[in-house]
């Protein structure tokens, strides 16, 4: 009798190809995504006079550099050479491009969902280390490095160990106001930025399969926020629902094929994790970070701690994280004043993110100024379609094109010296949106309620009445 498999034992059996003594694997890759910063990789291959082995499985997408705005003449040299960098690359080993003016261009990780290049089994591998955000497909994606990416541009196969696996069980409903990005935050508080270190994540439970598959993506995305080398959900009806009649999708009888082989992937009754976490998710609140890592996140009616009450190794880092922040222990966090707003990223700017922000907006006024930029422009059509676009623009918000934009600023959308940004991104880290901005990450909701108040606030006393 075969030994009990979890999601990630048959994901790694499926595409392992070799193993060394050293218990590396060789594994096959499925879906190549590459975007702007796959230049080094492109330099690499260019100086061995190599092509790319497998075209068809590679696609290159623009989004680092995207502009938001006047995408007719960019003004930037630098964003400009990267992007035309990426075209030339594209052209040249005849990769399928997402270019600035395709209808279906956006961040990477939104759009391989959205296009249905991502599906249940695939292993996806993309220069970039929120790749993991395919996870929620049951996928096995995770981000490599320049010198991985050419070896995967070359070879179509990547060198990878298998990591232990955690299950992160959560049982129950969430609460109004709370969402996926509370989820996320609230274990990664609990467990530490290094608290995955090591393992993947499988995530299970009934709050789980009660997320939508946007939700899921977003709690995939920042599982490495953990430490994690990439998270999961095993495949059901919701991500059949999903992936059906995208374009990449499979179509007919290759659809039914395909449905009855992901039925198979779940992990098995009776695997063994490495590690289990258990968490109430009648215990979550929405919450945001105060500090300069994930980790450092409070439920919103909490209040800031005090260094000299924590650990020593953990009271330095808070003592630093405050004085970085501008923020004084023992004060709420909530009501302390924000400077601007950003609802997007490959995190939180999803169809879905937005509808969730724009309950919170409609027929309100935000008080300081901010920028929606959409995951893609399929979504950014679509939230127009949906008059979302028009209750943000009513808000007094700038409606931007689709791209990672005020997550990295790599574009030019940036947060100032000092300046205090409400955020629906991924990363709080020193200068993450520019040098010396300060980052609260919190869901597109809460980023929406701070909006309206200039304040971090709680959003629930908002939504009531409005739809969730």
């Amino acid at each position: 009798m075969s030994q009990p498999r979890t999601l990630l034992d048959k994901l790694w059996a499926s595409h392992e190809i070799f193993r060394r003594d050293d218990g590396v694997s060789l594994l096959w890759v499925d879906r190549h995504l590459v975007h702007e910063g796959s230049h080094h990789a492109f330099a690499k291959l260019a100086a061995r006079e190599a092509q790319v082995a497998t075209s068809e499985l590679t696609f290159a997408l623009v989004d680092h550099y995207a502009p938001t705005r006047n995408r007719g003449k960019i003004a930037d040299p630098q964003i400009a050479r990267m992007i035309e960098t990426l075209r030339a690359n594209a052209h040249e080993h005849g990769l399928q491009l997402f270019d600035l003016d395709d209808p279906r261009q956006g961040i990477v990780h939104v759009i391989g969902p959205e296009q249905g290049l991502t599906l249940p089994g695939l292993l996806i591998t993309c220069g970039d280390s929120h790749t993991s955000t395919h996870g929620a497909f049951g996928a096995l994606a995770f981000g490599i490095g320049a010198t991985e990416v050419a070896h995967v541009l070359a070879t179509q196969t990547v060198w990878q160990k298998k990591p232990k696996v955690m299950r992160i069980r959560v049982e129950g409903a969430v609460a109004p106001g709370v969402t996926a990005k509370d989820i996320a935050l609230n274990w990664i508080a609990r467990l530490g930025t290094g608290g995955a270190q090591g393992y993947a994540i499988e995530y299970a439970g009934g709050a789980i399969r009660d997320l939508t598959m946007e939700g899921r993506m977003t709690l995939c995305n920042l599982s490495i926020e953990g430490g994690a080398r990439f998270g999961m959900v095993a495949p059901d009806e919701a991500t059949q629902a999903y992936v059906k009649d995208r374009p990449f999708a499979p179509k007919g009888e290759d659809w039914t094929a395909a449905v009855a082989a992901w039925g198979a992937l779940a992990g098995d009754e009776d695997a063994e994790f490495d590690r289990e976490i258990r968490i109430d998710a009648a215990e979550i609140a929405p919450t945001v970070t105060w500090g300069t890592s994930p980790e450092q996140a409070l439920p919103v009616n909490a209040t800031l701690p005090d260094p000299t009450a924590l650990a020593a190794g953990k009271a330095e880092a808070a003592r630093a994280a405050l004085d970085y922040m501008g923020l004084i222990p023992g004060r709420p966090l909530a009501g302390t004043p924000v400077d601007q707003v950003f609802i997007g990223s490959c995190t939180n700017g999803r169809i879905e993110d937005l509808r969730a922000a724009a309950a919170v907006l409609a027929g309100r006024r935000a008080k300081v100024p901010g920028l929606v930029s959409p995951g893609s422009q399929p979504i950014k059509a679509q939230a127009e379609q949906e008059g979302l676009a028009e209750i943000f623009i009513d808000a007094g918000l700038e409606w931007g094109a689709s791209g990672c934009s005020m997550c990295v600023g790599m574009n030019g959308d940036l947060v100032g010296a000092g300046m205090r940004c409400a955020s629906s991104t991924n990363r709080n880290f020193r200068g993450r949106q520019g040098r010396g901005a300060r980052t609260h990450l919190m869901s597109p909701a809460m980023v929406a309620a701070a909006a309206v108040t200039g304040t971090i606030a709680d959003v629930r006393p908002l939504l009531q009445g409005r739809a969730r």
